[in-house]
C-alpha cells in the first residue's frame, strides 16, 4: 500500500496528467500484462507478496496492477529520452529502482520468490519489461508480439504448468 501511495505522490511532482492520453495505451499493456501473468501463473507464480495491509496476495496484485505499474510507467514515459544512450541509462536507472525497491520488500519479508525466481532475474525482468513498454511507446505492435515471445520463453525456462481450460 505504501509503494501505490508514493507512486501517487510522484506522479504528481513527476508525472505528465495533462498529457496522460498519450502514455494510455502504454498504461493499459502494463495493467494487463500483469494481470494476465496472474491469470496465466494461478498457483505456480514465480514471485508472491505478502503485504501487511491488503487482504493477501490477490489484492496486493489487484493494487500494484491498477494503480502502481500503470502510474509508474506514466512517469516512466513522460521523461523519457529522445538519444539512444540516454533512453540505455534511463531505463537502467528505473530498472535499478524497481529492483531497489525489491530488495526492500525481500529484506522486509514482503515478497518471496519461487519455482526457480531470483532477485537476479527480478532485475533482468525489469530491463526487459522498460524495454518493452517504450516499445510499445512507440510501436505497440511489435511490443505485443515481443510480449508473447518472453511470455512463451518464461513459461517453458521456468516450467510454468500452463492450463487451457
Amino acid at each position: 500500500m505504501a509503494i501505490a501511495v508514493l507512486t501517487i505522490i510522484a506522479s504528481l511532482k513527476w508525472g505528465n496528467w495533462r498529457n496522460w492520453r498519450e502514455f494510455h495505451a502504454s498504461m493499459l499493456f502494463i495493467s494487463v500484462g500483469g494481470l494476465l501473468y496472474e491469470y496465466i501463473v494461478k498457483e505456480n507464480s514465480l514471485w508472491k507478496f505478502h503485504p501487511d495491509l491488503l487482504y493477501g496476495h490477490d489484492m496486493a496484485v489487484i493494487v500494484y496492477a491498477l494503480c502502481t505499474m500503470p502510474i509508474s510507467i506514466l512517469i516512466f514515459l513522460t521523461h523519457f529520452p529522445k538519444e539512444w544512450l540516454r533512453r540505455f541509462i534511463y531505463i537502467l536507472i528505473w530498472s535499478v529502482i524497481y529492483i531497489s525497491v525489491e530488495w526492500l520488500l525481500l529484506k522486509f519479508e514482503r515478497i518471496s520468490y519461487q519455482n526457480g525466481w531470483g532477485f537476479l532475474y527480478s532485475f533482468l525482468f525489469d530491463i526487459v519489461m522498460f524495454s518493452v513498454i517504450a516499445l510499445h511507446h512507440f510501436k505497440p505492435i511489435l511490443a505485443y508480439l515481443l510480449s508473447i515471445l518472453i511470455t512463451i520463453f518464461m513459461i517453458s525456462y521456468f516450467q510454468v504448468p500452463f492450463k487451457w481450460s
